[in-house]
């Protein structure tokens, strides 16, 4: 196992385990006007590198990634996690089905077998993290940076998750 699989690895391991639980993601595109974010329901598929948002295809969100791919996606919860990368739209029905929850009936108006459903496929490029474990540290962290002094901050870490190496 090569060294840059390995971290590879690692960096979606990481990712996974502070996304995981929270329920609710900001996603954000690119428009002719400029950058649009919007709440999105994250699916409970455990992290690979991808993230799935199912939506419908009479949305702003269906045309603007039909123009612009690039996306970010925002998580906060237990920790800040910021992920960039490329977006896909998938008609897979059989993939809409596996990440259903009977919630979306109620919440979108329709059954998992409706044409209109489609899938957001987020492919993963990099993640840039805050950890908020040590709350006491990081309040210190800022601190120091609203203060102007000049030392290592190491409140965050942007990682590749591509096959390329990690950065810290």
């Amino acid at each position: 196992m090569s060294n840059e699989y390995t971290a590879s690895q690692e960096a979606v391991e990481k990712v996974r385990d502070l996304i995981k639980g929270i329920d609710i993601a900001m996603l954000t595109t690119a428009t002719d006007e400029g950058l649009v974010s919007r709440p999105m329901q994250t699916q409970e598929v455990e992290f690979d590198g991808d993230l799935w948002f199912i939506t419908k295809k009479e949305t702003d969100k269906f045309e603007e990634l039909q123009h612009d791919r690039r996306v970010n996606v925002a998580y906060v919860g237990k920790s800040y996690v910021s992920v960039r990368g490329e977006a896909e739209l998938v008609s897979d029905r059989s993939k809409i089905k596996e990440i259903w929850n009977p919630t979306y009936e109620k919440l979108l108006g329709m059954s998992s077998d409706d044409p209109e459903l489609v899938l957001i496929k987020v492919k993963a490029e990099t993640a840039e993290y805050w950890e908020t474990g040590n709350k006491a540290k990081m309040v210190a962290q800022l601190f120091k940076k609203m203060t102007g002094k000049q030392e290592h901050m190491d409140m965050n870490k942007t990682v590749e998750l591509n096959g390329r190496k990690a950065e810290g």
